[in-house]
């Protein structure tokens, strides 16, 4: 094991090995929050005058967000929600989100925040999987709910108008102010907060379960690494629905009791001014914002002297980005974080003294956690040497929510086997090379290859297709499908309209290429997806 950098020495807290979840033997702080819901609880107690959350004209403190999520949890309460129970939250980032999901954790329920691009049939599969029993979802967003029939254990559909006061709760929830809230609710530490669908290679979303104790330590690991104080104003520009949105932002922010400030969307002249008008200190977004920050006619009138703190992940920085940064902002400091859904988010950390230094590595292992570089027969490499990156700590989720087959598949020995190859040096820090998963990085969204792939040949006139990424100056990559059709004439549009209507907008292919001769296989079918990326940029595609 090796020791947390000297950065961070200062800032962790005494670590013990502890045994969790059936035969997990991890590395945690012995002192620490007891569930994601005491996050938020601590911090109103110590701060509550502090400011909690900036969105549009809102501004509440802490105890104003508190005293609104203990009346909506009297009101979920009033409809019969309680412990364990799943709720859905389909919202985008407004005040609602937070306050939902704090007083669905209050309630000992378990909130399930599904993304506002997702489409019918998606939103379908997910809501009847969890077994959801109430979803909250934006008004607009309505005409995309399934059919009542489809999800027969959704007994509460709570619409809410987005960008209004309180997050349009008040229709809802406001009776529910002269009742007492009902006590926070005695959960495990090992009991399932929050269910995140990420998608996998066998095109169905997989429900990964964030228990407590994983929600908490990545909280103390953004803290920690980050020395987040309750100084801090971070403007979140990701989606709440996310990981990285709601444990990178959310949860690390409510746990330093800083001050979070929502974007509703990310576009680079407004995250300006607002970072100038609210003396933002810190975010973190994909390395794509930061290019598109730096396009902008505005960005070297902007006054953003008090931004200390700049962290990414999805992709790397170009070493441009970091040079021009510098030289705007030589106060700023670039931190470089990698993780996944299935890692609560951070599994490794660039200590900010190091990212100069270190490009191309995405940091070292945070203060609970363990990385492994395992070979095809599950043997440790040598240091340096390439391999699969195995990831374990108290962060690691528990499984995957009804479906035990991926989770045997995808977890060994309390570590879960994240499919990307890289290397570990002799130091500790660790290098992400390629991916094992056919996946596209669209600045920041992670397109599976599959599920695109599923979605085109339900048109009838394909006869095969493959989805492979193609790159892309701003978002770092772009999904391109290559299409053998069953006759000339079929419109890049019209398949672009077919996939819209089935998947997320950000996974359908941007550029096709058709083909008459069939797909390159080898001797085994599989298709030769290596063959294809280096032929379409000769081939050109259709917008």
């Amino acid at each position: 094991m090796m020791e947390p950098p000297s950065a961070w020495l200062g800032r962790v807290p005494p670590i013990r090995s502890e045994a969790h979840f059936d035969g997990r033997v991890v590395r945690c702080f012995a002192t620490r929050p007891r569930s994601a819901y005491a996050l938020l609880e601590r911090t109103a107690a110590a701060n509550p005058l502090g400011e909690a959350i900036v969105c549009g004209d809102a501004r509440l403190t802490y105890r104003d967000l508190e005293r609104l999520v203990e009346r909506v949890a009297t009101g979920l309460a009033a409809r019969g929600i309680g412990p364990g129970d799943r709720v859905a939250l389909l919202l985008g980032n407004d005040v609602a989100f937070p306050v939902m999901l704090f007083a669905a954790l209050r309630l000992g329920a378990i909130a399930v925040p599904i993304g506002i691009r997702e489409q019918t049939p998606g939103l379908a599969y997910m809501l009847a999987h969890c077994g959801a029993k109430a979803l909250v979802y934006e008004a607009d967003l309505a005409d995309r709910l399934p059919a009542a029939s489809v999800t027969p254990e959704l007994q509460h559909r709570i619409a809410v108008l987005a960008g209004t006061a309180n997050g349009g709760l008040d229709p809802h929830f406001r009776s529910c102010g002269d009742e007492a809230a009902p006590p926070p609710a005695a959960v495990g530490e090992e009991d399932t907060a929050i269910i995140l669908y990420t998608s996998g290679t066998t095109g169905r979303p997989k429900g990964a379960m964030l228990t407590n104790l994983g929600i908490t330590h990545s909280a103390m690991h953004y803290r920690i690494c980050m020395g987040l104080t309750e100084k801090d104003r971070a403007v979140l520009t990701v989606p709440m629905s996310h990981v990285t949105g709601l444990v990178a932002s959310i949860a690390a922010m409510m746990h330093a009791g800083g001050t979070l400030i929502v974007m509703r969307t990310f576009k680079a002249a407004d995250f300006l001014a607002i970072a100038e008008r609210e003396r933002m200190t810190q975010t973190l977004m994909v390395p794509a914002m930061y290019n598109l920050c730096l396009l902008e006619p505005g960005f070297e009138a902007a006054d953003l002297s008090a931004w200390r703190l700049g962290g990414f992940g999805g992709a790397p920085m170009a070493t441009a980005t970091i040079e021009r940064l510098a030289q705007k902002l030589p106060r700023l400091q670039l931190m470089n974080a990698y993780g996944a859904t299935e890692t609560t988010s951070p599994a490794t950390m660039m200590p900010p003294a190091e990212t100069a230094a270190r490009r191309d590595s995405v940091g070292c292992a945070v203060p609970c956690g363990e990385v492994l570089v395992m070979d095809d027969a599950g043997r440790e490499v040598p240091r340096g040497a390439e391999g699969e990156i195995w990831l374990r700590g108290p962060m690691v989720v528990s499984g995957y929510w009804n479906d035990p087959e991926a989770t045997r598949e995808y977890f060994d020995a309390g570590f879960w086997r994240s499919g990307d190859i890289g290397s570990v040096d002799a130091e500790g820090y660790v290098r992400v090379f390629d991916r094992k998963k056919d996946m596209i990085n669209r600045g920041g969204y992670k397109i599976y290859t599959i599920e695109v792939e599923n979605a085109l040949m339900t048109h009838p006139e394909i006869v095969e297709a493959a989805v492979i990424a193609r790159p892309c100056p701003v978002l770092g990559e772009r999904a391109h499908a290559v299409v053998c059709t069953k006759r000339t004439g079929v419109a890049a549009e019209e398949l672009a309209r077919h996939c819209a209507a089935m998947l997320a907008d950000y996974k359908v292919p941007d550029t096709f290429t058709f083909r008459t001769d069939p797909l390159p296989r080898n001797a085994n079918g599989k298709v030769l997806k290596r063959q294809l990326r280096d032929e379409v940029p000769a081939l050109g595609g259709s917008p």
